[in-house]
């Protein structure tokens, strides 16, 4: 149904219970931080009269809501808020964990017993005891600056501004379009054995869309995805993005890519825009460089990692061009915090993955640099809700500007006599070790002479991680750099869904292996418009790797 009609057909009592649920939620943050210093108290005393070497305890307050809307229709709303708290323990060189959604004094002292119990239970059977260095303490609270809380604004608002983007792409010719909202805020306080005890809020934000257009007379059909990232921000990221003008240009390109030659396989230039670089970025570099998943205790969503210790200030990486940063502090960041998991500190842990090309540094949460001979991790600890044990995830991983500031896509693009420009990430692949991949995109411009001319289809670029940014030769400049993301990088066994961004400028690599992917599958995939081309990550958390 449309808007009105939709808001119309709500009854009063629901239009109530949907206005008043975030009051509910704020109502329930104040009185758990009320309540969070004594669980923690008792809990972190207990936990030593028990034995434990470290312990930590861990309450977080999730908020999320999800809009969905397709061609005029409203097709739902999903909104939830969980809360519970966790306790982690390390008794005899081994892990403890317990988790509750009753947040009382009496179940964090049954939840502290069961992990104390769950790590004695251990201890006959472990190969090595767990080993973990001291954290500085740390006592404060920080809350993600936003101009607009997202919790706050209308749903008539919300709702309207998702059909005025699938609105206008109809009005231009679509014959399907998908728009979806996605909203989240977690609040998080952590208290840990070493004086640690901290508070800390962050909202994000995700609005995108997706057309189609159809051929009914050839049987072919033409997609094109959003290119505005999900961004750690407010409402105001929705308001200043014109997303009613951007899906009536995602028309007039999905059509034109449809009428595009068909790409011819073969070595060609690429120049590469942000919009698709942030995914290799993630695929290619991101996922290598976890030291569980270099080490072989992480082996799920697709496997572990050619990116061995050993090849720590050896392995040429990528060209001189190439410096790749992890850091927890980037503005509007997905993975940006004060503190991670662990209760370590991320102002000044921002650290070079990748130095003028050179591998310098793994990710590393608490008790994981002793294993290659660092001194402290880096602040890359995260649990994605609170019955989940913090892992090592990905920070914020970003390809760091060039030295001039007037490169950009098209100075690079003026260098490029036979080659293809790609906008927008679409769909990947990468083998068990994270080494040989494949990516297509959305938008794909044919490059001849230095210029722009037209666009081709069926695109995918094909190689190896690490003769691909070695072929690297350019790279734009600081008023290039964009923050590209998303919400649901997948890791962990059970699995856990993380937010994290990938900062990037235009990059040109030179000679690099282009697919035909109507070739390669043999046949042009069915289109089924009733099952939208969205990762679901709403609804269903799935995840991109």
């Amino acid at each position: 149904m449309n808007r009105r009609d939709w808001l119309r057909g709500t009854s009063a009592a629901g239009l109530a219970l949907l206005t008043s649920r975030w009051a509910i939620a704020e109502e329930r943050a104040a009185r758990l931080s009320r309540l969070f210093p004594t669980l923690a108290d008792a809990a972190l005393e207990h936990a030593k009269v028990r034995g434990a070497s470290f312990a930590a305890v861990h309450l977080m307050q999730t908020d999320e809501e999800s809009i969905f809307v397709r061609e005029s229709m409203v097709q739902g709303i999903d909104a939830s808020s969980t809360a519970g708290l966790s306790v982690r323990v390390l008794v005899d060189g081994c892990w403890g964990f317990a988790a509750s959604a009753d947040v009382t004094g009496a179940e964090v002292i049954r939840l502290t017993e069961q992990a104390v119990a769950l790590a004695r239970a251990q201890a006959g059977w472990r190969l090595r005891r767990i080993e973990i260095e001291s954290l500085p303490p740390h006592t404060g609270s920080w809350e993600m600056p936003l101009e607009i809380d997202p919790f706050t604004v209308s749903l008539e608002e919300k709702t309207g501004d998702l059909l005025r983007i699938t609105r206008a792409a109809l009005d231009k010719g679509a014959n399907f379009c998908h728009a979806h909202l996605l909203q989240v805020r977690e609040r998080k306080w952590l208290a840990t054995s070493f004086g640690t005890r901290v508070q800390q809020s962050r909202v994000r934000l995700q609005p995108a869309f997706d057309v189609t257009v159809l051929d009914a007379k050839k049987g072919d059909f033409s997609t094109r995805q959003s290119l505005l990232p999900p961004r750690a921000a407010g409402y105001e990221h929705v308001r200043r993005w014109d997303g009613a003008t951007e899906s009536a240009l995602a028309v007039e390109q999905a059509r034109e890519k449809m009428a595009a030659p068909s790409v011819k396989s073969g070595k060609l230039d690429l120049v590469i825009a942000p919009s698709n670089l942030w995914l290799t970025i993630h695929e290619t570099v991101g996922h290598p460089t976890e030291l569980d998943r270099a080490l072989g205790y992480e082996a799920n969503f697709a496997g572990t990692s050619f990116c061995t210790p050993d090849k720590l200030d050896k392995l040429r990486y990528g060209s001189q061009w190439v410096t790749i940063v992890g850091d927890r502090t980037a503005p509007g960041g997905l993975a940006t915090v004060a503190w991670d998991d662990d209760g370590t500190a991320t102002g000044g842990k921002e650290f070079p993955i990748i130095q003028e090309g050179v591998f310098r540094n793994f990710q590393m949460a608490l008790g994981q640099a002793a294993l290659i001979g660092r001194e402290a991790s880096n602040g890359c600890a995260y649990a994605d809700g609170f019955a989940s044990f913090p892992i090592q995830r990905m920070p914020n991983i970003s390809l760091q500007p060039g030295p001039d500031p007037a490169a950009n896509a098209a100075s690079l693009i003026s260098g490029v006599e036979d080659g293809i420009y790609i906008e927008g990430n679409g769909s990947w692949s990468i083998d068990q070790q994270r080494y040989n991949f494949q990516f297509t995109g959305q938008i794909f411009h044919r490059i001849r002479h230095g210029k722009l001319d037209g666009m081709l289809r069926d695109v995918a670029y094909q190689g190896n991680s690490v003769d691909f940014w070695n072929a690297c030769d350019g790279i734009g400049g600081e008023p290039s750099y964009e923050l590209g993301g998303a919400f649901n990088c997948g890791k962990g066994q059970p699995g856990q869904i993380a937010a994290v961004s990938h900062g990037a400028v235009p990059a040109r690599f030179r000679n690099i292996n282009i697919l035909n992917t109507a070739n390669e599958s043999g046949a042009k995939t069915a289109f089924h418009p009733s099952h939208p081309r969205e990762c679901g990550c709403g609804g269903t958390r799935t995840a991109w790797t």
